[in-house]
């Protein structure tokens, strides 16, 4: 939201702005004439800025009777006015702090420190000099320069009087780190926050260097203490930060401080659910900034676990019912942070899906809330209106919470009962009365309310909350085996089942298993509140047997990791989705068994149904795999698993719902390759580059990366299905003879071979996910005996001289996929001219005509002559829709022939590498009738639209002889008319 508007001062605030400057001018006359006469010289909207905040703000207002060389200081540094820049409040409290001799000054100093910022801050907040955002850093910066300067003064003191602790492991000092949760991890501090701090220390020891050794703990306690004393002791100056400390392991009863080793056994032994959820927003506030991070690395699996952690649902429901139950026991209806539609429940709703997703989607694993919903919207978490809502009601919330603050500098979030004190927060807000403002305020929050009882709902709650605890109930006994195997046939027949003896058995056989065997208590709970609703729901939509049969591996393949079974038990619609995806394919059925990870998709509906563009998919790769360390090869082949079978799975789920026709399957497939390939591309040169260092052209330029990956066939030729393999190429524009400039050199052939065995590597490996491709080298020139990689001059001289007609015939189908586009370029220019040669049409017909014979001997189907004997076309008889006569094929094959024929005389004929581009420039040149064309493409696309359900059933590429009776008789007089034989 924008920020709330500037009011006009109401009458009945007037008052205090005049106190608050007559007090202020009776302030400065006791320091000079000098002074008072630079707050005569204020420009008047810096006049009209002193009456709105000292009206506003009690706090500011005595302040500057208190202390009225802060702000003139302020004033005459700008600070009133402009941001300060990221460091500059850490150095001015450095700087302050330089000579500081004792405890009791440093506190001084701190306060007085704390004040001035705080009155700049206040002032910045409701003048609508600094948004939000704004004033929330500058509060955080605020707390960390506090923070870590107090700690490093009085670390310096300590490790002179009780000596320096050492590490046993490591014989280094070692320093105290400061983890700042919640608000202040987050950078989100409010005008008067708590700090929520947790202590530790890298390692076990004692002092050196002093009379009488100290153990590093009772070291690094003391240190804590002196630290909390600084910040919290309320002194005549008043205090710095109020300091929590509760949210440390054991609470207020544990240690105050304790080593990284302390803190990863207890998270990892003894971490409960609101231990992870508050362990999102920690941040390193203070101390050794490198031993930190190293912290934060040793609790990240405590905070978010590897995979989807569906089984933090019901902590995360019981937490809700907390906080719902906690504002109805305290009357909170007027708090706007802890009542119902409140701040809190925002923070809620986000960190919500960090716990549940965050593991997976590192992007989630951000501190910020803003940032936070921003990523819910753009990866479709949430709908953008929701975010919208939730963004909106959440800023203005945070604003109110700062006007009610910044009156008296006092940590509350209760709307106002006095009449005067809401005529000030109304001003503050930018409304004209206290009415408007409070109906602004409550609208925002019913909508952040209703959202809030969205998140984590029970399943089976309605509206009115109540739970319906009979769904799937009638099927609890025929699991539970409390009904003989009669009563359980006749029960799966009644509910729609062709072979209920069957299904009993397979039901039966998972029961009995060794998976359900050996599960643990808590995941046999779990299967066994979710195998009710599946039979429940498979009767419901049927087909039963069907489902059953398809649906029951993937359980078997989940038992042992049951948050698969929380994930479908508490998201019927993803159960649904499911079911439908299952009904309509057996291959998807068998892909998501064989890889669970893949449940995720299901869980967003929008998202599943709309695959990204082309620009999309790269850029969301792109992201992916830069938040994983250059190093960690398995993360990343993991990440680019994953990354193609979501998106694969995204592209059937929409061509069995019907939103994608079938050339865009194979757009959208032939995108994800794209988006695949170029960034294997990318991490394996990265990765040559760093070990051997760049290769270089011809004239000594280094290469970037001067390298391509060409597409033939199906990938070239953008008409990728189901499980398609890649025909690649690769081609290399560098210097094979000169040596890279890396530590350890190697001359270009030798680099770019081991890159291209790399890409191979990652694209072919198998790991936990599978494979990403099968990869089918032998198109490149000279075949399985050819060089892996080929220069370009190399591929050219090849292609112009060696060549056979076939290789031609399949260039007519290659398509650089990525890579260099200088080299791209280079290679389009060659494709062109080797395309463009004029041939010898009889030997050409003779030639491509013998190519289609061996084919159809070889892949044809025997028992027909491959689709040309008399009894092809009976029912009996199989087509094979690619290799047998009038098939898929034989209209390649025509395309190719006219490409190769004819393009010397009309280019046109070679711009595009699909056949259905080919086909209407054949006829844009005259070269064939609009009607001819037309009656290929029908017949092609018919074809391969066949041979895609198909796939998605698992089954070959064949249909009875009585299929494409018309289409067949027509591609093969096509066939003859091109004197094809």
């Amino acid at each position: 939201m924008s920020l709330p508007s500037l009011a006009a001062l109401p009458a009945t605030l007037k008052p205090l702005a005049e106190r608050a400057e007559q007090n202020f001018r009776t302030a400065i006359a006791a320091l000079s004439a000098e002074q008072i006469a630079s707050f005569d010289s204020w420009s008047d909207e810096r006049h009209a800025d002193f009456a709105r905040v000292t009206a506003g703000s009690d706090f500011v207002a005595e302040q500057v009777q208190r202390d009225p060389a802060f702000l003139l200081a302020l004033a005459a540094t700008g600070e009133l006015e402009r941001a300060l820049q990221p460091g500059e409040m850490g150095a001015q409290l450095e700087a302050l702090l330089a000579d500081c001799a004792d405890e009791d000054e440093l506190g001084r100093r701190l306060r007085r420190f704390r004040r001035r910022q705080q009155m700049r801050i206040i002032w910045r907040d409701l003048t609508r000099r600094s948004d939000l955002a704004g004033t929330c850093r500058d509060l955080s910066d605020l707390a960390d320069a506090s923070i870590d300067q107090s700690l490093a003064w009085l670390y310096q003191r300590h490790c002179q009087q009780f000596g320096v602790p050492i590490g046993n492991r490591s014989g280094l000092p070692q320093k105290m780190i400061v983890l700042g949760m919640g608000k202040l991890g987050a950078g989100e501090l409010n005008l008067s926050s708590d700090i929520d701090l947790i202590f530790g220390y890298p390692e076990g020891g004692e002092t050196q260097g002093a009379k009488r050794a100290l153990d590093n703990q009772e070291f690094f306690t003391r240190l804590g203490q002196k630290l909390i004393k600084s910040l919290d002791a309320i002194t005549v100056e008043g205090f710095a930060f109020r300091v929590d400390m509760r949210l440390r392991p054991y609470g207020s009863s544990g240690p105050l401080v304790h080593s990284f080793a302390a803190l990863e056994q207890y998270y990892q032994d003894q971490g409960r659910d609101w231990e992870r959820y508050a362990m999102i927003k920690a941040r390193v506030v203070g101390g050794d900034q490198e031993a930190g991070q190293r912290l934060l690395e040793l609790l990240r699996p405590f905070v978010y676990r590897r995979y989807l952690d569906f089984s933090a649902i019901e902590a995360l429901r019981t937490m809700k019912q907390l906080i719902q139950q906690e504002v109805r026991r305290k009357g909170m209806s007027e708090n706007i942070k802890l009542g119902a539609g409140g701040i809190r429940e925002v923070e809620f709703i986000a960190q919500a899906f960090q716990l549940i997703h965050g593991g997976r989607d590192l992007s989630l694993q951000q501190r910020p809330l803003l940032r936070v919903l921003a990523i819910l919207e753009g990866q479709g978490y949430l709908p953008p209106q929701v975010v919208s809502e939730l963004r909106e009601g959440y800023e203005f919330l945070r604003y109110a919470e700062h006007a009610l603050q910044a009156i008296a500098d006092r940590q509350t979030q209760m709307l106002p009962e006095d009449e005067f004190e809401r005529i000030r927060v109304a001003f503050i807000m930018g409304f004209a009365n206290w009415s408007a403002f409070h109906q602004a305020t409550n609208q925002w929050r019913e909508r952040i309310d209703w959202h809030f009882r969205q998140v984590i709902a029970d399943p089976d709650e309605d509206e009115e909350g109540q739970v319906d605890t009979t769904i799937g109930g009638e099927w609890i006994p025929l699991w539970e085996e409390a009904v003989d195997e009669e009563s359980a046939c006749r029960q799966f027949a009644d509910a729609g089942f062709a072979q209920p003896a069957a299904a009993w058995k397979r039901l039966t056989d998972l029961r009995n298993g060794p998976q359900v065997r050996a599960m643990q208590r808590l995941g046999r709970e779990r299967l066994d509140a979710f195998m009710p609703r599946l039979l429940n729901m498979i009767a419901e939509r049927g087909p039963a047997d069907v489902l059953l049969e398809r649906v029951l591996p993937l359980i078997e393949a989940v038992a042992r990791r049951s948050a698969y079974l929380v994930l479908l038990t508490e998201n019927p619609g993803a159960l649904e989705r499911l079911l439908t995806l299952c009904a309509a394919s057996p291959m998807v059925a068998e892909q998501i068994a064989r890889f669970p990870i893949l449940l995720d998709e299901l869980l967003n509906e929008g998202r599943l149904f709309r695959p990204p563009q082309a620009a999309e998919l790269g850029a969301e790769l792109r992201e992916r795999l830069m938040r994983i360390p250059e190093d960690d090869l398995e993360q990343q082949m993991e990440t680019l698993r994953h990354f193609k079978l979501a998106h694969a799975l995204r592209v059937v789920a929409s061509e069995i719902a019907g939103t994608l026709p079938l050339m865009k399957v194979s757009d959208y497939l032939t995108w994800l390759a794209e988006a695949i390939l170029e960034q294997v591309l990318s991490l394996t040169w990265d990765q040559l580059v760093q070990r051997h260092g760049r290769p270089t052209r011809v004239d000594g330029t280094p290469c970037d990366p001067d390298f391509i990956i060409i597409g033939y066939g199906k990938s070239g030729g953008l008409e990728l299905g189901h499980g398609s393999d890649l025909d690649l190429v690769f081609i290399h524009d560098g210097d094979p003879q000169s040596e890279t400039d890396g530590a350890k050199p190697i001359d270009g052939a030798q680099f770019y071979t081991r890159l291209g065995q790399k890409i191979i590597h990652f694209l072919t490996a198998q790991t936990p996910s599978g494979m990403l491709y099968e990869v089918d080298m032998r198109l490149r020139p000279s075949g399985a005996s050819g060089l892996l990689v080929s220069s370009l001059r190399a591929f050219e001289a090849y292609q112009l001289g060696e060549a056979w007609t076939w290789e031609h015939q399949a260039l007519v189908r290659a398509r650089v996929l990525a890579g260099c586009k200088r080299v791209a370029v280079a290679f389009e220019a060659i494709r062109a001219k080797v395309l463009g040669q004029q041939r010898d049409l009889a030997e050409l017909r003779k030639e491509v005509s013998e190519m289609r014979a061996k084919m159809r001997d070889n892949l044809g189907t025997p028992s027909t002559a491959a689709g040309t004997a008399t009894n092809a076309f009976e029912a009996a008889a199989p087509f094979d829709l690619k290799q047998d006569a009038g098939g898929i094929v034989d209209i390649e094959f025509m395309v190719q022939y006219a490409a190769l024929a004819w393009s010397w005389q009309h280019p046109e004929l070679v711009e595009f590498t699909d056949n259905i581009r080919i086909l209407e420039a054949l006829e844009r040149v005259g070269l064939m009738s609009g009607e001819d064309v037309l009656k290929l493409q029908d017949a092609y696309k018919a074809y391969r639209a066949a041979a895609h359900r198909l796939s998605l059933q698992k089954q070959p590429g064949v249909v009875s002889g009585d299929h494409f009776h018309a289409e067949r008789r027509m591609v093969m007089q096509m066939w003859k008319a091109f004197e094809l034989t």
